[in-house]
């Protein structure tokens, strides 16, 4: 007996320690990276290795008149609702339909200028793909598939990747999805989480439509089902299966209109979004030119839309086919939808992607393929168990905060880590030449977001900025006729009383305002040149030089190089870039 409560006790000891061996493994696990982690990294590879770092987040002026915006609403409590920052538009009404994000980012700025801005954008970019790694490894089990499709998306959305609003509806997207796709498991209770968090979408960014229109297509896809099924049993249960999608989508309309603006703003965004001029000028709402190297991600994932629609339609699930082929449609007529698509479309593509691979395996091809597509699931099954205990997520962590650091401390002229807008793309050098009170500046929008949020602040108003939405079809076409050197660009100038003129060198009206006795160049630095109006008669320091009725007073030789209609130039000329 002795003998046996010896062993006993051995036995029972061992497996004491395999259990503790077995605890302490779990314990150190959670502390270890996983692919939730390398997924959080990817995009700061995209940003560091294939992009320009920081720089990037910042190739676009808009960042500059949000903050502007913020810090006009912390210091007057409340939300814009008239013009403040253009001199041609003052008094003007104004939707700023981003407030949320605006007043979040000044206050972020405050405590760490454009660098603390960059840092939570990319964060934000950051913790959107993690999330979609999620969503994607739930979606199919294979940790593989998941991580590289979200490697596809992320890819394809860095067209957009810009220290803006919009990357929150990137994030938003995700949520959703998350949620959506739960409740198809039967948890339908969740829905009920997107109305409050459709509060937050509407305030910090205007595409808070697309939760909308994600939550139409689950309840699109189960009446599709309904009408195209002959069992009259199944017919019914796939009508009452789309009631909460459609309660939930109307709840979250209503929530659409707790806003500053109420429903002002949805009318505000029907008459812009449907204005054939901006469509049609607008960079961001142009159709997707494939010219782009970025297009090639796309391309990858539309050809795998389409086969994952046909293999969703096979077993009729039709809320995934409504969902691919309709944000495939949008992607293609509209570039700004391109990067939606990819996120939208990567948990519809990574199920199918999956089973491929398992039917590869299995087919009757070369046994090196067999072999190669056996190894990558047994590898993809070994890995599956560790990414499901929960971790601290210190690598990710730690890598945001040495970033954080390098930002902070990084030379002006390291363009991957000092946070400041493009000198070669941005007339720096010529502030100093525009901060003089008086001045009435016409520049092209781009550059006007830089001036109102370099002189804004000094009291300094512009001609012209990004918000597109403000100024109006009637304004803009004027706008980019002077850009164009059109029939009336200079009426359109006295008009508003615009004394200096900053302009690239190489820009069409360059050319123009040099052959023009009315102007005359007072700064030139070979990327950036200004010119200042020719006035007549003494102490005309504040005097506006008008040309009379029609354009009589209008240099003929700028009349007789002027025979272009101004559309040929509008998605052409740099400085007639609109956003």
């Amino acid at each position: 007996m002795t003998g046996l409560d010896s062993n006993s006790r051995t036995v029972e000891g061992v497996r004491l320690d395999a259990a503790d061996a077995s605890a302490a493994s779990s314990a150190v696990l959670h502390f270890l990276p996983s692919l939730a982690d390398i997924a959080f990294l990817i995009p700061l590879v995209f940003l560091f290795a294939k992009l320009e770092g920081v720089r990037t987040l910042l190739g676009d002026g808009d960042t500059g008149w949000h903050v502007r915006t913020g810090q006009w609403i912390l210091a007057n409590h409340q939300a814009p609702r008239v013009d403040m920052f253009s001199f041609t538009m003052a008094g003007k009404p104004w939707f700023a339909w981003e407030w949320l994000w605006d007043v979040a980012f000044a206050v972020i700025y405050r405590h760490g200028g454009l660098g603390s801005v960059v840092l939570v954008s990319m964060v934000v970019i950051c913790l959107t793909f993690a999330l979609l790694y999620r969503l994607l490894l739930r979606k199919c089990g294979n940790p593989l598939v998941a991580i590289a499709v979200t490697c596809l998306a992320a890819a394809g959305t860095t067209i957009h990747w810009l220290a803006r609003p919009h990357l929150f509806s990137f994030l938003f997207m995700v949520v959703f999805l998350d949620v959506l796709d739960r409740a198809y498991d039967g948890r339908k209770v969740l829905l009920w989480i997107l109305p409050p968090l459709m509060v937050l979408w509407t305030n910090v960014h205007g595409g808070f439509f697309v939760g909308i229109v994600l939550i139409g297509a689950y309840a699109g896809g189960e009446l599709l089902r309904a009408v195209l099924t002959e069992n009259k049993y199944e017919r019914l249960a796939s009508a009452r299966a789309s009631l909460p999608y459609i309660y939930a989508s109307l709840g979250c309309l209503a929530a659409t209109f707790i806003n500053p603006y109420t429903y002002h703003l949805h009318e505000h965004l029907v008459k812009y979004l449907s204005d054939p001029f901006f469509r049609n000028n607008v960079n961001e709402y142009l159709p997707t030119n494939f010219g782009n190297p970025a297009a090639f991600y796309l391309e990858l994932e539309l050809a795998l839309g389409l086969l994952a629609a046909v293999w969703w339609g096979a077993r009729r699930k039709y809320v995934e086919v409504l969902t691919i082929l309709g944000w495939a449609h949008l992607s293609l007529i509209v570039v700004r939808n391109a990067p939606l698509y990819m996120i939208i479309g990567a948990p519809i593509v990574v199920l199918p992607i999956t089973e491929w691979l398992r039917a590869l395996g299995r087919a009757p091809v070369a046994g090196w393929i067999r072999r190669l597509v056996n190894g990558f699931e047994s590898t993809a099954e070994e890995m599956a168990p560790m990414e499901r205990p929960w971790r601290t997520h210190l690598v990710p962590a730690m890598v945001v905060v040495l970033l954080a650091l390098a930002i902070q401390s990084a030379p002006a002229d390291n363009k991957f880590l000092h946070a400041r807008y493009d000198p070669k793309k941005y007339p720096e050098a010529a502030l100093s030449y525009l901060s003089q009170p008086g001045l009435r500046i016409f520049t092209h929008d781009e550059w006007g977001d830089y001036l109102v949020y370099n002189l804004s602040p000094k009291g300094v108003k512009d001609f012209v900025d990004g918000r597109m939405d403000m100024y109006g079809t009637k304004f803009c076409q004027a706008y980019v006729d002077v850009l164009n050197v059109g029939y009336k660009w200079q009426a359109t100038l006295d008009k508003y009383g615009v004394n200096t003129i900053l302009m690239p060198v190489d820009a069409p009206l360059t050319g123009a305002l040099k052959e023009s006795s009315r102007w005359r160049v007072v700064y030139d630095d070979t990327r950036a040149i200004i010119f200042r109006r020719v006035e007549t008669g003494a102490g005309s320091a504040g005097k506006v030089f008008t040309s009379g009725s029609g354009e009589r007073g209008r240099d003929l030789r700028v009349t007789a190089s002027s025979n272009v209609h101004p559309e040929d130039h509008v998605s052409q000329t740099e400085g007639a870039r609109l956003k």
